[in-house]
């Protein structure tokens, strides 16, 4: 199976966190459709195996206009079974999202991030927190039956029983999905500026410790599978595309900063909105490419399968990775950080927490 990721750049204001390529430059959203319509023509043929997915990502994918959605469909091909788009919950209205009911999107993902106010603002989203549950009450209502949220936790100043409000109402709103991330300072971010500015603050590693424990407790007693380190779903509901990146699914990135990924390369588009635009128009992909030695595919199959509840498939691994690896696992196996399970290697409840650490020891250097 294989999976198309298309990145849609367009933010109204830029959030504080955010280090992903966007821009508020709104007045390109028909150009910039028109290019990924072409890049797709261009591209096309790398599509080697049946298609199982289509993400739209961002920036803000909500902030295009339902035709050019249209148009973009018109193009891409069909039969995917996972189709999602990124939206702002006060994208959410009843006319844009009966219009796009009518389109081949399954998915909804959102960024509630919060649902206190005052967090919200210090991070410049442009929604409140009652507009979250209204915009799941009007996807609900115009069918969409699978809807992810986003959580964010580790504010300056936030404690324990803030961050247990906010799973609680995301509990009660009763989606699909739920994504939670500790809030990090990207270089190169306003909140790294900010942070430059008022004196960095690092998050106290035992609160995040509590914080991230308190969550996987209690979504897990509301019936939320702990299928990736940092995403949870309802029986059956695990995002299909995001599970491929973890499971080496190849995909096709268009639009401006996109990955790609053939199991033999990655390839980047470049992160400029006017210079993908243009090369598009004249038939070039504007893109670099990296080819992978057994070395880094290795290194990269620990950062990203370890990360899941299905852990590392030993046999799918070469005689040699394999043997280098399940020797220098032998420490975290022995003081219980990794579990075997037959020919899988799986973070255990522990060792999720120190995830990086024990990657690190793993991969090739």
């Amino acid at each position: 199976m294989a999976g198309i990721y298309v990145h849609i750049p367009f933010c109204r204001s830029r959030c504080v966190y955010c280090g992903f390529y966007s821009t508020v430059g709104l007045e390109l959203r028909q150009r910039y459709t028109d290019a990924l319509c072409h890049e797709w023509e261009l591209r096309k043929d790398e599509l080697k195996e049946p298609l199982d997915t289509i993400y739209l990502g961002g920036g803000t994918p909500s902030q295009l206009e339902c035709e050019q959605l249209v148009r973009l469909f018109d193009v891409l091909p069909s039969g995917a079974t996972e189709i999602t788009l990124e939206m702002n919950p006060d994208d959410a209205t009843l006319p844009y999202v009966t219009e796009l009911s009518q389109l081949p999107v399954n998915r909804i993902s959102m960024g509630a991030q919060t649902f206190d106010d005052e967090r919200l603002h210090f991070l410049h989203r442009r929604h409140t927190a009652r507009q979250v549950a209204q915009a799941v009450n009007t996807l609900r209502e115009t069918g969409f039956q699978n809807i992810s949220i986003d959580l964010m936790y580790g504010f300056p100043g936030e404690t324990l029983n803030d961050w247990k409000s906010d799973i609680d109402t995301a509990i009660s709103l009763n989606v699909e999905h739920i994504s939670a991330y500790c809030l990090m300072i990207e270089e190169g971010t306003p909140l790294h500026q900010w942070s430059m500015e008022n004196g960095q603050w690092t998050m106290d590693e035992e609160l995040e410790r509590e914080m991230y424990e308190l969550l996987v407790d209690k979504l897990e007693a509301a019936g939320y599978e702990h299928y990736e380190i940092s995403n949870f779903a309802r029986p059956g509901c695990r995002s299909r595309h995001n599970s491929s990146y973890w499971h080496d699914v190849p995909y096709i990135g268009l639009g401006a900063a996109a990955h790609s990924y053939d199991r033999r390369s990655r390839q980047w588009n470049v992160a400029d909105i006017h210079q993908y635009m243009e090369s598009i128009e004249r038939g070039i992909i504007p893109c670099e490419c990296e080819v992978l030695d057994d070395d880094t595919r290795y290194n990269d199959r620990i950062t990203v399968a370890l990360r899941t509840s299905d852990g590392l498939d030993l046999s799918t691994l070469s005689d040699y990775h394999r043997n280098y690896c399940l020797r220098e696992a032998q420490k975290y196996l022995a003081n219980g950080l990794l579990r075997q399970d037959g020919s899988r290697l799986v973070l255990t409840r522990r060792g999720v927490f120190v995830s990086d650490m024990i990657m690190a020891g793993l991969i090739l250097v």
